[in-house]
Formats: C-alpha cells, structure tokens, sequence
C-alpha cells in the first residue's frame, strides 16, 4: 500500500505542476504580452501605407515640365491567396495563368506573410473590374500611387525618371523606402529626390473575410496624413528648349545656353534625345531595353558626358590668357604663310600675310594661336617648361575646365584637361617641348571639354572676368513658401582689360569673319561669336559654335556642337543665331525663316543610301521567305 501511495503523490505533483504552468503562461499571456491580440486584429486590421504626391516640375515661366496621374498597382499576400478563380483573374488582369504562377511564386520568395507587388500599372479598365470583384480574390488588394505624366515631350536629359527602388537603395533609406516603391533614378528627378517625394502617411482599416473595407480602426486616431511633395521651379525656358530640340531632329550633339549673370540653365539639348512618356507606364521596361540599345544613344546625355575636342573656340580662351600673361597685345601681329611651319610640323592655316591680334580672331588663324601658346608655355618668366604649362593650366581651370562645375546636374564629367604626367608618360620626363603639344593651341589633340563647360566659359566672356555656378534649379516651392538655393560666384585672374578687346573681335566674327554667312540675318540682336571645327579622327569633323548676347549686358551664353557636320558657320552657328533669337524675341523674324527651314531640315543621322540597301535587302529577304513557305496541296501533284 505504501508503495501505491508514493506513486499517488508523484502523480499527484506532476498534475499540479503542470497545471501551475498553464496557469503562470495563461497569466502571462492576458496580462503580460498582446501577441496573440496582434494575430487575431491582422484577421481584421489592416495597415496601408499612404503614398504622397510627387512634387511637380515646372519651367523658368511656370509652365508644368512633368506633372502626376493615378497609378494602380496590385499587390498580393501569398499566404491568404486561397480558392480563387485563377481563370477569371488572368482574364481581367491580361496575363497567362503561366505568369500568374511565376509572379505568385516570385512574391513568395520574397515573403509568404508580407505583401508584394504583384501586377504595376494596372490599366484603368483591369483597375475597374478588379475593384468590383476584389472580394473574390482573396490575398489581392490594390494600392494607388502617382506616377508622371508629361505635359511636353521635351527635356528627358533634364527631368530624368523615375523606377523601383532595389534592395541597396532600400537599406540605405533607414526604412523609408519598401520594395516597390519607386524612386528618381537620373536628371532632376534623382538629384532633388527628397524634395520631391514628399512624406509617407498611414492609415488603419478594419476588413472582413473578403477583404472589403469595413471602416477605420480606433475612429482613425492612429492614422497620419501624408505630406505631398515639394514643387520645383527649373531655370529652364520650355518654349526654348522645344525650340531647339526640333533644330536638332536627326542630328548628333549637343547645346547649353545660360543665363550669365546668374548661372541658371536657360536650355540643354542632347540629341538625339527621347519622349520621357515613354518610361513611365507597363511598357517602361520594354521601351527602356529598346532606347538602350539604339546605335545612336539617345539615353545618354551629351551636353554634360559627352567630351569634344573645342576646336576653334579655343582661340577666345588663348586670346585673354595671352593678353594677361603680356605675351601680346592688341597690335601685336605675326606674318602668316598658310599655316605654322617647324621642321617635322605643320599645323594649316587659311590665312595669309600679317594678321594682328582682332583680325586672329574674326578670321580664326590658327598659326598666329600656336605663336601664343608657346610664348606662354616657353616664358623666360619660368625656370622650366613644367611651370609654364601649369600656369596655362591653371588658367584654363579657371575658366571651369577640366573639373565638374554643375550644381544639379547627374552624369556630369570632368573633361580632358591634360596635366604634365600624361606628357610625361607619352614623352619622357624632361623630354618635351611647346611644339611637342602645339595642337592645345587650336582646341585639338588632348584636350576634350563638354557642352557644358564651354558653354561656361563664354559665360565668363560675357561678364568680363567670372561664372556664377551653373544651374537648373532656380526655387523649391512648398506651402505657398518659396525658397531660393544660392550658388557660388567663381572669379578669374584675367585682367578686366583683356575682355572688351577680345569681345569687340567676336563682334566682328558676325559681320566680316567666319560666320558672315548667317551672321548677318541676326545683326540685330547684337550676337557676339566664335566659330569651330572640331578634328574627328572617327569621320566627319564636328561643327562647333560659341555666342552670347547682346554685347552689353548678355541675356545669353550658348555652345552648340553638332556632331559631324563639318564647319562651325554651316551648322552650329545658325543653330545657336536662331536659338538666341527665340529666347530675346519669342519668335523667329520672318527674314530668318530660310535659315530656319535649312536646319530643320538638315540630316546628319540617316544614311539615305545606305537605308536604301538596308531596306532592299529586307525586301528580298521578305521574298525568299514567302517561296520557302509556299507548299503544294496533294491534288496539285
């Protein structure tokens, strides 16, 4: 019997520990933790994430660049997709059920609890239907968002656009971003992303079974609004910009035209270019994968990546370091022979008998350039040539070349701007001489500079001595708030004298120099200018062109580089004179409109003949096709 007692008690203390440990976790969980209240509400409660309105973009006159449309997105929670009419769904929503498996099982990968993007960009009619029958499909819901809409198919390179986020951009967001969401990927929309996302708000909702609305959890006391978007006011002239986008149909290259006295960017064409429309929507990736592999590249932006040898131009910046090196002066000449002649060189020139120092500009010498480009370097002022190119050097960053000089603008690059090392490495230490790199003084061989930052440098041209940092933001607007960014004022070294004697020869470039043979059609504007051509050892020279105007008190600075289309007066020159015109008067003089038509007209991108073969090849190939597919029917036998 006592050993039928024991065994009682022991059986007797298991049960009552076992029941003091229920007891203790029950306890525990009604009074102590709210995990399972949590599993129970998310039967019921829902958090949605409200989306705020992209801020919008508008140009120097307030017209909209890139405004917002309703997007929908569907999203799905795997582990809740049970018992729905797979058929029916791929129906309204326009895809296979072999997609709906792989997209289900994507999301599945992901998170089998969370929700993911299931289907971008629903169309409004599969937006509509799905609405109604939503509760049919459980584990799907939609979720609404901004995506752009472009008022004017203009300006991609500036505006840039917007894509989904990926997983690195995600991390570095401390949880701002969630999968799905997109972001500015290039141009404004990348640099000023913050700005214009605006702030998440969030809400709380109580569903039933079929996931319908039911109402607002706790009489919406724990909901946050969001906060829209901040607008941005760009410094660019959309009318412009338009403008001479067209000019540039079916040509190659480049323009930037500035505002000098205060940096903004009036116009950016890098052609040929493309409708930002068309990366926005369901067919974004498809159009992107297409732009991208186009011969021509018209993703990638020339005015600010896209490096040139100057050419001609240059001449303007070796005209004022000459000046204020002392190396000349404005009667200084030198007698010209077609060209600069040294045993084992010759670099051409058009020009013949003396020439002084105005006449060197408005007829473009390039011998009477390679005299003062080895007066500077080879001045008995240094103890060696090392310093004498420095200092060249140090004036030409000066007037913001070789380095990057933009405030808001993606991709930007720095140029060619060759230091000592790189001669150095092609000469040997000490082994060089000016004549060994005497084509610095026309603009070719090693230097290559961007749109942009010759554009900058008339910019310096035009207010005698400095460049305020160029620019395409010109306010944030924000609750009826408007806030100004202010940018850096860069001053040179080059005496103030040198600028009205190199100005009054650009003057002239117009009226009796190189560019007489559309120059004077726009005497009225008072255009200052400089021609080009810019050597391309890959085919046809590059037509290059500076201006800015009027002479007093400069509205405008522009370069325009076409690529291969030969001298700087055929081609960038009535480019940048119609250009200036639209920007000072808004219209284009009815005196003008034949030069107008020539570059609207003109084609550098399309080969005629060779699209003729192109399309005689496809035709034959067409044909062949059709006799190999003809087979006779039995009774032809």
């Amino acid at each position: 019997m006592e050993k039928y007692k024991n065994r009682k008690n022991v059986i007797i203390i298991l049960i009552a520990t076992v029941s003091f440990i229920f007891f203790v976790r029950l306890v525990y969980l009604q009074l102590y933790t709210n995990k399972y209240k949590k599993f129970a509400q998310n039967n019921v409660l829902q958090r949605r994430v409200l989306l705020p309105p992209r801020g919008l973009i508008y140009d120097r006159n307030g017209k909209i660049l890139a405004t917002n449309k309703a997007a929908y997105d569907l999203h799905v929670i795997p582990s809740k997709v049970k018992n729905i009419d797979t058929s029916a769904f791929c129906k309204i929503i326009d895809i296979s059920k072999e997609d709906f498996i792989i997209k289900l099982n994507k999301a599945k990968k992901f998170s089998n609890l969370k929700s993911s993007v299931f289907i971008k960009n629903l169309s409004i009619k599969s937006y509509g239907i799905l609405q109604e029958r939503l509760f049919e499909f459980h584990g799907f819901f939609i979720k609404s968002r901004t995506t752009r809409k472009y008022p004017r198919p203009i300006a991609a390179h500036i505006l840039g656009y917007n894509g989904e986020i990926n997983q690195r951009q995600i991390e570095q967001s401390n949880d701002y971003y969630q999968k799905g969401d997109y972001v500015g990927i290039s141009g404004l929309e990348k640099q000023y992303e913050k700005q214009l996302r605006g702030t998440k708000g969030e809400e709380f909702v109580l569903v039933n079974v079929f996931n319908i609305v039911q109402g607002k959890y706790m009489d919406a006391t724990l909901d946050k609004n969001f906060v829209p978007g901040k607008h941005l006011v760009t410094s660019i002239d959309a009318d412009v910009q338009e403008y001479a986008e067209k000019l540039f149909k079916n040509k190659k290259g480049g323009l930037v035209a500035i505002e000098p006295s205060s940096g903004e960017i009036i116009a950016m064409i890098s052609s040929p270019s493309y409708d930002p429309s068309l990366l926005v929507g369901r067919q974004r990736t498809k159009n992107y994968i297409q732009l991208s592999k186009d011969k021509n590249q018209p993703l990638f932006n020339r005015a600010v990546g896209a490096m040139y040898p100057p050419g001609s131009v240059f001449k303007i910046a070796m005209a004022l370091v000459g000046l204020d090196e002392g190396v000349i002066t404005e009667k200084t000449s030198y007698y010209v022979r077609g060209g600069y002649y040294l045993p084992g060189l010759k670099i051409g020139d058009h020009v013949y008998g003396n020439i002084d120092f105005h006449n060197s500009i408005v007829k473009s010498s390039n011998a009477y350039y390679c005299h003062v480009f080895r007066s500077i370097i080879d001045n008995d002022k240094f103890d060696n040539i090392y310093d004498g190119y420095n200092n060249w050097r140090n004036a030409m960053v000066d007037f913001g070349m070789g380095k990057k000089i933009g405030e808001d603008l993606s991709n930007e690059v720095v140029g060619i701007l060759p230091k000592v090392s790189r001669f150095d490495k092609m000469y040997g230490k000490n082994r060089w001489k000016s004549t060994n790199i005497l084509s610095l003084a026309i603009g070719q061989a090693e230097i290559s500079l961007t749109p942009l930052q010759i554009a900058n440098f008339v910019s310096v041209v035009a207010n005698r001595g400095y460049y305020i940092t160029p620019h395409l933001l010109k306010a944030v607007v924000y609750d009826n708030q408007i806030t100004r960014p202010e940018y850096k004022k860069i001053e040179t070294n080059i005496d103030s004298f040198a600028f009205p004697l190199v100005i009054n020869a650009m003057e002239d470039v117009l009226i009796k120099g190189t560019a007489i043979r559309y120059g004077p059609s726009f005497k009225e504007l008072n255009i200052c200018g400089k021609t080009g051509t810019s050597q391309n050892p890959h085919g046809e020279d590059h037509s290059v062109f500076i201006c800015f105007a009027p002479k007093v008190n400069p509205k405008i600075v522009i370069a325009t580089i076409v690529e291969n289309a030969g001298q700087g007066a055929h081609w960038a020159a009535p480019i940048s004179f119609l250009v200036t015109e639209k920007y000072l008067k808004g219209e284009i003089d009815e005196k003008a409109k034949w030069i107008e038509k020539i570059m609207l007209e003109g084609d550098f991108i399309h080969d005629k003949e060779e699209e003729e073969k192109e399309k005689e090849k496809e035709k034959e190939k067409e044909e062949n096709t059709e006799n190999d597919n003809r087979t006779l029917k039995p009774d032809e036998h």
